[in-house]
């Protein structure tokens, strides 16, 4: 696969751009409840959420190498954002299955007498 499939899977169609476009909101929900709110409280549930199936794994295993304790802020914002863009290739591939569209090296087929 190249760098153009990637992000062409992980960007560029419906059903990924949808999902990230929900993702974005719920960051910036849970950015501007952090910033202008007393006390924010459990916010940030709800972008783990979006990310959920992938990022209750690997916080599991940060957790298990971690300890106990909340993870630095950084930790936590790079595993979501990184769950959050493979959850989205998966999705982006899948749908592009389930198009059709995705052929892993099948040879293109040419016609005789197509390009005369």
């Amino acid at each position: 696969m190249t760098a153009r499939t990637l992000v062409r899977l992980t960007f560029a169609n419906p059903a990924s751009a949808i999902y990230l476009g929900l993702v974005g909101v719920a960051v910036a929900i849970a950015t501007a409840v952090t910033l202008f709110a007393p006390g924010p409280g459990f916010i940030w549930v709800l972008p783990a959420l979006f990310a959920f199936p992938l990022f209750f794994f690997v916080a599991l295993v940060e957790g298990a190498f971690r300890g106990e304790g909340q993870p630095e802020t950084w930790l936590f914002l790079t595993e979501l954002a990184l769950c959050v863009l493979a959850q989205s290739l998966l999705l982006g591939t899948i749908a592009e299955a389930a198009r059709g569209r995705l052929r892993r090296g099948a040879p293109t087929r040419h016609t005789a007498g197509a390009d005369e």
